[in-house]
């Protein structure tokens, strides 16, 4: 599950894919685990919900490059596209809903493109956070 964003810019509408899995980690009682994963450029947390392994991934990288953090970190652990999760902001939905999105185009997301373009497949699964217009 890769919570996408601007790393340096934690707190502001375009990271609230990092903040969600900030939520979702203190939820499964892993907030204290995360760790620096030089391999992936990124802040990484394991976890298990329901018997499943979960990878918890923010990465380092700018938005745009967020795609490389989620390729390395999916070569490491051994994941597919079908495997991974991105959740992402998304302007076009109103503040605070929520839509899950299986595979498709990025509709114009940078972190989504960058993922798409670095894992070769659209195949991964979307948790669109809306964060609206300004």
């Amino acid at each position: 599950v890769a919570g996408l964003g601007n790393h340096s810019l934690r707190g502001t509408r375009h990271s609230v894919g990092m903040a969600v899995l900030e939520r979702l980690a203190r939820r499964l009682a892993v907030a204290d685990g995360w760790r620096v994963d030089r391999r992936c450029c990124a802040d990484v947390a394991l976890a298990t919900a329901h018997g499943v392994e979960l990878v918890l991934l923010k990465p380092r990288r700018f938005m745009n490059l967020n795609g490389l953090s989620v390729a390395s970190a999916a070569e490491s652990y051994s994941l597919l596209p079908p495997d991974i999760y991105l959740v992402h902001d998304d302007l076009d939905k109103a503040l605070g809903k929520v839509a899950i999105k299986l595979g498709g185009s990025a509709r114009g997301h940078k972190g989504v493109q960058s993922c798409i373009s670095a894992l070769h497949s659209n195949e991964m699964t979307r948790l669109r956070v809306g964060i609206g217009r300004p």
